[in-house]
C-alpha cells in the first residue's frame, strides 16, 4: 500500500511542488503518482465540492478525471494515466493557495480523525469495488451540474471514500459509502 498522508499535507504539497501559474489535472498527477490513486481523486472531488464546483464545466471536468482514474484502479492499474487534453485543465495557483490557506484550520481537524482502523476494507478486492462506485459518482456528476451544486453530492461521497484510501482509514470509506446511498435516496425522494 502506498504510503498514507494527510490531508492538510495534500493540500501543502501541490501548493509547494507546483511552480507554474496554473495548477493542472496532470500536476496532481505527477505530485502524486507514488502515493497511490487516494490523493489523485481526492482534489478534483474537493475541487468539485468546494464553491468552484459552480462554475459551469467544473463538475463535470472533475466527474470526467475521477471517473477516469478510478476505473483504472477497478482494473488494477498501479499508478494513474490521464489523456493530455484533461491533464491540462486545471485551477490558478494563486487560488488554491488561497484555498490552503483558509482550509488548514479544517484539513488539521479532518486530520486528526484520520488514522488506520478497519484494515479489512482496505483489501484490494474492496478498494476495487469502492473505486467502481466512484466511477458511477464521477460519470453521475456530469449530469447533476444542471442543478445548481448537485453535483457536490457525489463529491462528497468521493472526497471521503478518497480520505479513507489515501489514509488507510477503512472508517472513512464506509461513512462515503453511506453518503452515497443517504445521496441517492435524497434524489430519489425529490425526483419522486
Amino acid at each position: 500500500m502506498a504510503e498514507r498522508l494527510k490531508l492538510t499535507a495534500i493540500f501543502e504539497t501541490l501548493d509547494r511542488q507546483v511552480e507554474d501559474d496554473t495548477i493542472t489535472l496532470q500536476d496532481i498527477i505527477d505530485t502524486f503518482n507514488a502515493r497511490g490513486f487516494g490523493p489523485v481523486v481526492l482534489l478534483p472531488a474537493l475541487i468539485a465540492l468546494l464553491p468552484t464546483g459552480g462554475v459551469p464545466g467544473v463538475p463535470s471536468v472533475c466527474g470526467t478525471f475521477i471517473a477516469l482514474m478510478a476505473i483504472q484502479l477497478v482494473f488494477g492499474r498501479k499508478s494513474p494515466w490521464l489523456p493530455k487534453a484533461l491533464g491540462e485543465r486545471g485551477v490558478s495557483h494563486d487560488r488554491w493557495h488561497r484555498v490552503t490557506q483558509r482550509a488548514k484550520p479544517w484539513t488539521r481537524r479532518i486530520d486528526r480523525f484520520l488514522q488506520p482502523r478497519l484494515r479489512w476494507l482496505m483489501g484490494d478486492m474492496t478498494q476495487r469495488l469502492l473505486a467502481l462506485l466512484m466511477v458511477v459518482l464521477g460519470l453521475g456528476m456530469i449530469p447533476l451540474e444542471l442543478l445548481p451544486f448537485a453535483a457536490a453530492i457525489p463529491a462528497l461521497a468521493i472526497a471521503i471514500m478518497a480520505l479513507g484510501l489515501t489514509a488507510g482509514d477503512g472508517l472513512m470509506m464506509l461513512m462515503g459509502l453511506g453518503v452515497t446511498l443517504a445521496g441517492g435516496a435524497g434524489i430519489g425522494i425529490w425526483l419522486v
